[in-house]
């Protein structure tokens, strides 16, 4: 067949048969270039077993598919254990400690077998100096520092191993396609080959990979759909790292695992449920409220911080990438319908302390009172955590999990825990429980002789 011409997206890999000056799937300007489509490696049906059909009630399903990683944060990630025959793509920041926890994985990974480690960006020797550093040693861990494509599958034939590591995606290429490494084609196949034969062969596969300046795993988002699990890594401060699957086939994608970067590597953090608590003498200052929220299976108490300043332009924004700013949008103009709590001519900050994106309904209560304080000038009762979520209609709406909130506030020093009180509002048995119905109410309440309308 002769070579056909196509016009590939930069952005997203998406292909046309002319030059566009717009991409319709991700909408860049002037992002299409011209590339010579090649022909894919073709597959053998009988190979892998494909291209026959089969009852689904026919098909046996196997025990000890999982495999311990031996980092108890990183199984409750992947939804409990690594699957085998499973491909996980891994986001992060430059520097963040992707290959330090890579390499921590790999001499942890509680599984019979050879590990092979495929490093595109560092030689065996930096490798070892990493593995020295952070008192990581196995036998059983095997380099190979190659970025072509071919010679790393006749290394796979030779090693078989149990687990594959490959840092990272960005740097491996094919001879098969005519681009340069990290482009959309060469990610795309490269990354094709090695998930069907980890697959085939019922071996782990972990991809690490590059990230934009927006934080967004580089390449072609054709990527995230070949693999079963994405997770993101990232920085919530300092010291503290933050490991979220953003797309998991055999598990929940709600579990956060939290890791503190030390001198001898990451070390799993076991009870974060204080680890974003600021602990203070005498209460907390004004615009700043404690609220239990859920991260997976976990309660977390996080203090969630908010600051009201007039507008410098006549126009009033909201400044907040922790919580999402159409919710404080909401929430800002519920006080101001139902309180009269003037906040149009103000611009809004809202943070987390600690660096954590907060995504559950439960916050938007104690986000209400936090931003009434900051507005006001009056800070909240001293050990008091606020939970809830809050209606248009300024109702404070049920929340699940109350008792397990409860018991993680008494536990760090909150004995005092406000939330729903309405119809079906769940109430805790134990401890000092402050139930209301309405936003209006919760103000009241909290403020006391403070509150006005």
């Amino acid at each position: 067949m002769r070579s056909k011409t196509l016009f590939e997206c930069t952005g997203c890999g998406h292909q046309e048969p002319k030059w566009l000056g717009r991409c319709p799937s991700c909408g860049k300007w002037n992002s299409f270039t011209e590339v010579a489509s090649a022909p894919l490696p073709a597959r053998s049906a009988a190979r892998d077993g494909k291209g026959t059909a089969i009852p689904l009630s026919s098909i046996e399903t196997r025990e000890g598919m999982r495999l311990d990683t031996g980092i108890s944060e990183m199984n409750r990630v992947l939804g409990g254990g690594l699957m085998k025959g499973s491909s996980v793509l891994m986001g992060g920041d430059p520097g963040i400690g992707k290959s330090t926890l890579m390499l921590q994985l790999a001499a942890r990974l509680e599984a019979p077998g050879r590990i092979l480690y495929v490093s595109g960006e560092e030689s065996p020797g930096q490798l070892r100096m990493r593995a020295d550093r952070i008192s990581v040693s196995s036998e059983r861990i095997e380099v190979v520092s190659e970025t072509e494509l071919t010679a790393i599958m006749q290394t796979l034939e030779k090693v078989k191993p149990v687990l594959i590591i490959v840092d990272s995606i960005q740097t491996l290429y094919t001879r098969e396609v005519n681009a340069l490494p990290g482009t959309v084609n060469q990610v795309k196949v490269c990354a094709q080959e090695l998930v069907d034969w980890a697959r085939t062969r019922d071996a782990a596969l972990f991809l690490v990979a590059h990230v934009t300046k927006e934080g967004l795993i580089a390449g072609p988002k054709l990527i995230e759909h070949l693999v079963d699990t994405v997770v993101s890594f990232e920085q919530a401060s300092a010291e503290i790292r933050t490991l979220q699957a953003v797309k998991n086939r055999f598990g929940s994608v709600d579990e956060i695992g939290f890791f503190r970067m030390t001198d001898a590597g990451l070390a799993e953090v076991a009870d974060a449920t204080s680890l974003f608590l600021t602990r203070r003498d005498g209460g907390a200052p004004p615009g700043v409220a404690v609220a239990p929220v859920f991260e997976g299976s976990r309660v977390l108490l996080v203090e969630i911080q908010s600051l009201t300043v007039p507008a410098k332009s006549g126009i009033s924004r909201i400044y907040s990438d922790r919580i999402d700013g159409g919710r404080v949008a909401r929430v800002a103009a519920v006080l101001e319908k139902h309180l009269g709590l003037h906040l149009a001519e103000h611009d809004i900050y809202v943070n987390v302390a600690g660096g954590i994106r907060i995504t559950e309904v439960g916050v938007e209560l104690p986000l209400a009172l936090a931003l009434y304080s900051a507005r006001t000038g009056v800070a909240l009762p001293a050990a008091t955590a606020v939970t809830g979520e809050v209606s248009l209609t300024g109702e404070v709406r049920p929340v699940p999990g109350i008792e397990k909130r409860a018991r993680a506030c008494r536990d760090m020093g909150f004995p005092s825990l406000m939330g729903p009180g309405g119809h079906g509002a769940d109430r805790p048995e134990t401890g000092d429980w402050s139930g209301v119905e309405l936003v209006q109410e919760a103000v009241r309440l909290a403020f006391a002789p403070a509150a006005k309308d």
